[in-house]
């Protein structure tokens, strides 16, 4: 189905931040006093939610906030920490020049986001919402729709976390699924997307038609 917006999470759909994640969350436990994680519950932990996760390590709801800021200014000070995945540079170029519009809707900061996608890139964007809360991208999804006047049943978010299908489901518009992000395909079955890519390269198969 060809979409008149493609609206893209960044952390695990545009670019590779889940080794500097794991690189670093044991880091943040030991900081903000959440219990640290082993390499061989990784496996597990891809399959849950963000509440889930929350509760087996034990950080209180409304810390996550903090901790998430933490991260990204941690993120901010590593130059190499959010590489964009393989062809995903071409793969956006492609379909700006094609004319498809893009908005990107991330909980990380823009700062973060233009580093590692261009700002030349960002600014051909149709919007840009950074710094939404974990559980908040429903809000900024309705938002960027009503602002670029979109009607819901016209527009996808590609998402690589259960909490991006509820959002993409709370906003009524189409979820993507993307595989190599930091959830399992599996944890993103429950969410019903329309489509669900293994690859970064089959993003292309979303290239509007000549």
């Amino acid at each position: 189905m060809a979409y008149r917006l493609l609206m893209l999470d960044f952390d695990g759909v545009l670019a590779d931040s889940f080794p500097f994640f794991r690189h670093t969350f044991n880091q943040l436990a030991a900081h903000h006093g959440f219990r640290p994680v082993a390499a061989d519950e990784l496996p597990a932990l891809r399959r849950c939610g963000p509440r889930q996760i929350a509760r087996h390590v034990g950080l209180p709801w409304w810390k996550l906030p903090r901790v998430a800021r933490h991260f990204m200014q941690l993120m901010q000070a590593a130059p190499d920490s959010a590489p964009l995945f393989a062809g995903v540079a071409d793969w956006l170029d492609a379909q700006l020049d094609a004319g498809q519009r893009l908005a990107l809707v991330s909980s990380n900061s823009r700062a973060n986001v233009a580093r590692s996608v261009g700002e030349a890139r960002l600014a051909r964007f149709a919007a840009v919402e950074c710094g939404s809360a974990l559980l908040g991208k429903a809000q900024r999804l309705r938002q960027v729709l009503r602002r670029l006047h979109i009607a819901p049943e016209h527009a996808a978010y590609l998402g690589d976390q259960p909490a991006d299908g509820d959002a993409a489901q709370c906003a009524g518009v189409d979820f993507i699924a993307v595989g190599w992000g930091y959830a399992s395909l599996d944890g993103l079955r429950p969410c019903q997307p329309a489509l669900t890519l293994t690859h970064p390269a089959e993003l292309f198969s979303l290239l509007p038609p000549p």
